[in-house]
């Protein structure tokens, strides 16, 4: 059938052609015609072992499986440019060659289409998000399609989709119902923690031994606040205490809140000015009620677990930077005067890599948002306190930190209403306008005083309590032991605020002489804080030991064990990464299978209501608020009120529900695909398990061992994404739904395609379609001149070129085999489409070694190889199958088209032999798999497609080099050259460079004093 469809020549685009000459019109007809034919035969479906996509397993049973997958996209409706599909085509071209191979191969392809973008489309326009994704996911869906990528379109998922969000829900409440067990190392049936809880076999005493877990204790503290054991609890106090055990709980979070949008925002999404990415809204911190995933408890598996995947170094490094664990110890500083009345707790928790330094410590630095600030205020300044401490260093309410003037410290000192509470609402209203970032960067300290004080337990002082912003929430326990000798930060509050700074370690000389300091000198005539491990230095304690001649491994360990032995301390680990919130006040999201009962206590919806549904909606703006309103968010979802209030059984007769009105992240969906792709139409499980095992793993390997055997994109994804989808495995590996503790065994990061980019006067990008060059160098644009960059191709800079523009001037493999011809897949390269030109032009001489340009029929011979064309034939056959299995397209593009130019050199207009022509285009297949088609067809193979063919194998004896050309030196210059028999031992060499003309010519009446003869490589001659 095939071949009947290519008799007919397209018409000629000039009319002077040859009627088969291969062009972009000839090139479009091959390509739509053999796109039709591997749909129609389902060419690059992958049967399962079992399920309903089982049928032809048969067939491959024998063959290894291999995974490979390309990260979600996003449609965006600006449709593709041509640097998108340049991972897409990579795996594409693995994924054809190792299926040449005799691999079982498996590449789906989706999209992630929930998010902010499409939802922000649908508030500016009225239309829904639903139908602005399909329309999105339908144009690139037809880009992508021109390309001829061998994707098994039976396994299309998008995380809108109602039949896999469905899934996205079942695994958030497996999280849900879960709990991690330290003892155990992994996560459990939140039942079975109620069953440890009944038996007696744990306490649900906030810090006892017996009910430690991977959990908060402020948590467990809030929900028995009395201490009272299991039996003394009632329904809703159980419940809250189990609930501060899941993996998956609701808790009072700082986060990123934008009165305008009425929504959190994440960190990436609020400007390095601390407003909204879209709309420039002011963006506040400020806490809420919010979802949040335990991530945390995995910590230092998803640490040790990256020596399990064969990842890039750098992408390792960057989750270990995100995760950050450190050593240290937790130290509890008892309060001594908090304010009269307000409930304080006993004592304030600190975690501190250096407890060797405790005996410096002079302050305490509370995050202004720390959950013990409110019981901690003074009701009224104490009498010693500096007027300097009353007054917050940053003005309230202002954008940036200021100093404050003398004038108003004074005023406000002398003010009676000015109390610490009044000082402490201003600072946090300060602090509440400034985003992570911009509190983390090195400026001017800013904070105020509490009015309390605590007790330093090794120096015995009564040191103040400061709220600054430099300490947030989210690190450690919120709150610092400063010491100000020795950390800068500190040192720079100790000196705003006046505050003494004793040290603990002498300084070095180096430090010493690099700032220019006498050893002797006091610490006021120190520059900066010293952060070395200099020698302890004799300091008063009460109690604590000596660190005199100590290291500092040893100082630490000390200072540690006579914390605990005092009970005042223990050692602990703390993380830069945070538990992960979960929630979204928008619509276009996975909504929460999640009920709260008249206690405000969550339930997960039984299986049989999944999936819950996201309702019709026309209005999808979140309900905007004012910049003061403490009040919480409403939700779109929470004015379909027929929606958020339910009716439902669980278990104990019908009863009114309220249902979660957030909804997931964007992330939450791409956490898992890598799963339903293996078994997407699976109406009873998320994936089978028989499917799961055959493809994530492999037999004989180690328990748990496997993933995705390849996956690649972008590393713009090194670290949440990939860190998110690591821990949703885990959980569920845990919880016996996944053979594999890992999601991805191999991660290939694909570089990114670069294009010159104009800015006008303005600094503002300009279409760089629209730019003319002057002629002498410079561009204009509209007549003005504009300065050119170079960028990543993509809208914002206006740089980029589409690949359908692409497709009609040469064809979608000219552009397949340009972009895989640019360079390395990892690197960064420069599109340039003149260049485009010359692997059309390949394409050209390929097609033409094959087929005559007049009749289209194929122009092979039935001649047999010559010795050198045997040669060059399997030398590129080596080089090319070791090139493809090591992603080097760009190599392999440079042996076919060396190959290529043979051909043409060699039997010009003659006709090439079947024994060459074959091979050919077998190896070009995976590049250009349109024309090689045509060709294979063309060749004879008129019921055979080249896809499912058997890659040519190359015969080593066959392309090793009868002789080869060695260089010949004397006295360090080449002077001739020696033809030797390829592998010639030293003897032979040495008697054909005795017997070579030039050598008695160079040698004549000379001394020859050494011949160094390195066998097949050169020959040095020296003479004296």
């Amino acid at each position: 059938m095939a071949r009947a469809m290519s008799e007919t020549a397209p018409t000629s685009a000039s009319g002077d052609e040859p009627g088969f000459r291969y062009n972009a019109r000839l090139a479009a007809d091959i390509e739509s015609r053999w796109q039709r034919r591997w749909a129609d035969e389902g060419t690059f479906n992958s049967p399962n072992p079992a399920g309903p996509l089982a049928d032809g397993f048969d067939k491959v049973a024998g063959r290894a499986p291999f995974y490979i997958m390309d990260m979600f996209p996003y449609p965006s409706g600006t449709g593709l440019h041509v640097g998108h599909p340049l991972g897409y085509i990579g795996t594409d071209v693995l994924a054809r060659y190792l299926r040449m191979s005799g691999r079982h191969v498996l590449h789906p392809f989706g999209y992630d289409a929930f998010g902010l973008p499409a939802e922000q489309y649908a508030i500016n326009t009225g239309q829904h998000p639903r139908v602005t994704t399909e329309a999105n996911i339908a144009n690139m869906r037809r880009q992508l399609g021109r390309l001829g990528l061998g994707h098994d379109t039976r396994r299309e998922i998008a995380t809108t989709d109602v039949a896999y969000y469905r899934w996205t829900q079942w695994i958030f409440q497996q999280i849900f119902n879960a709990w991690y067990d330290p003892a155990a190392g992994r996560a459990r049936p939140i039942g079975e923690l109620v069953a440890e809880f009944e038996a007696g076999n744990r306490s649900p005493v906030a810090g006892s031994a017996a009910g430690a877990t991977a959990v908060s204790v402020d948590a467990v503290r809030a929900a028995n606040p009395d201490g009272l054991p299991w039996a003394e609890l009632d329904r809703v106090a159980r419940r809250r205490v189990v609930d501060a055990h899941r993996l998956a709980y609701i808790s009072e979070q700082l986060v990123n809140w934008c009165p305008g949008l009425g929504t959190v925002l994440a960190n990436e999404e609020v400007t390095a000015e601390g407003r909204s990415d879209i709309g420039n809204y002011p963006v506040f911190r400020r806490p809420l009620r919010q979802w949040v995933l335990r991530i945390t408890a995995y910590a230092e598996r998803l640490v040790d677990d990256l020596d399990l995947v064969d990842w890039p170094d750098s992408i390792k490094q960057m989750q270990r930077n995100w995760i950050s664990p450190s050593d240290g110890a937790s130290v509890e500083f008892a309060v001594e005067s908090p304010g009269a009345g307000r409930g304080a707790p006993g004592g304030i928790e600190v975690y501190t890599t250096r407890p060797d330094t405790l005996a410096g410590a002079t302050f305490l630095v509370l995050a202004p948002e720390h959950p013990q600030v409110d019981a901690l205020v003074a009701d009224a300044w104490p009498a010693d306190t500096p007027a300097g401490w009353r007054f917050p260093a940053g003005r309230a309410g202002g954008a940036e930190a200021e100093a404050a003037t003398e004038a108003e410290v004074t005023a406000a000192a002398a003010d009676p209403a000015w109390t610490p509470r009044a000082a402490i609402e201003a600072y946090r209203a300060f602090a509440g306008r400034r985003s992570d970032r911009q509190r983390g960067e090195e400026v001017d300290r800013t904070g105020v005083f509490t009015g309390a004080y605590a007790r330093n337990p090794v120096s015995g002082e009564a040191v103040p309590i400061f709220l600054a912003d430099y300490v947030l929430v989210g690190y450690g326990t919120g709150a610092i032991m400063a010491v100000p000798a020795h950390d800068s930060r500190d040192f720079g509050f100790a000196r705003a605020f006046g505050l003494p700074t004793p040290p603990v370690l002498a300084p070095d000389a180096a430090w010493c002489a690099e700032h220019g300091v006498d050893p002797d000198a006091p610490v006021s005539a120190w520059p900066d804080a010293y952060a070395g491990s200099g020698s302890y230095l004799p300091v008063p304690t009460v109690g604590a030991p000596s660190l005199v001649g100590l290291d500092k491994t040893e100082a630490i360990k000390a200072t540690t064990h006579w914390l605990e032995d005092a009970g005042i301390g223990r050692a602990a680990r703390s993380y830069r990464l945070r538990d992960w919130l979960f929630s979204r006040q928008r619509y276009w999201g996975e909504p929460f299978p999640i009920v709260f009962d008249d206690d405000g206590l969550p339930h997960a919806v039984p299986d049989e209501l999944l999936p819950v549904e996201l309702p019709e909606m026309t209005d999808f703006r979140p309900t905007a608020m004012a910049e003061d309103d403490e009040s919480d968010p409403v939700p779109p979802l929470a004015r379909v009120t027929d929606w958020a209030h339910v009716t439902l059984d669980l278990g104990d007769g019908p009863k009114r529900y309220r249902r979660e009105t957030n909804t997931m992240p964007q992330w939450a969906g791409s956490c898992w695909y890598h799963l339903r792709y293996l078994d997407p139409t699976n109406a009873d499980r998320f994936v089978d398990e028989t499917v799961e095992r055959y493809w994530m793993s492999r037999p004989g390997s180690t328990v748990g061992d496997g993933g995705v055997d390849l996956y690649v994109g972008g590393v713009e994804h090194a670290v949440l994404h990939l860190l998110y989808a690591r821990f949703w495995q885990k959980v569920l590996y845990d919880l016996g739904h996944v053979s594999t503790r890992e999601p991805f065994k191999r991660l290939f990061n694909q570089g990114y395609i670069q294009a010159d980019a104009f800015t006008d006067a303005r600094g503002m990008y300009v279409p760089a379609a629209e730019v003319v060059p002057t002629g002498d160098g410079g561009f204009t644009f509209e007549g003005e001149p504009v300065d050119r960059r170079s960028g990543k191709m993509g809208k914002s800079l206006k740089n980029s070129v589409s690949p359908d523009e692409m497709y009609d001037r040469f064809g979608a493999d000219t552009l397949r085999v340009y972009e895989m011809s640019m360079g390395p897949l990892d690197a960064d390269r420069p599109w340039h489409t003149d260049d485009i030109v010359g692997s059309h032009r390949f394409l050209q001489r390929l097609w033409r070694a094959v087929v005559d340009e007049t009749t289209g029929a194929a122009a092979v011979s039935a001649d047999e190889l010559d010795a050198e064309a045997a040669r060059i034939l399997h030398q590129t056959i080596l080089a090319v199958s070791a090139e493809y299995a090591a992603m080097r397209f760009n190599t392999a593009v440079a042996r076919l088209i060396e190959l290529t130019n043979f051909v043409s050199k060699r039997y010009g207009r003659a006709a090439t032999p079947r024994a060459l022509a074959e091979p050919l285009v077998l190896m070009a297949a995976p590049l250009a798999p349109h024309i090689a088609e045509e060709l294979w067809s063309r060749l004879g193979h008129d019921g055979d497609l080249v896809s499912h063919a058997t890659f040519p194998v190359g015969d080593a004896g066959l392309a090793a080099e009868a002789e080869r050309t060695i260089p010949v030196q004397v006295n360090g210059k080449v002077r001739f050259t020696l033809r030797v028999p390829d592998g010639a031992a030293e003897a032979t060499v040495r008697e054909l460079l005795t017997a070579h003309p030039e050598y008695a010519r160079h040698t004549e009446g000379r001394t020859i004093k050494k011949v160094i003869i390195v066998p097949g490589r050169i020959v040095n001659i020296a003479l004296g």
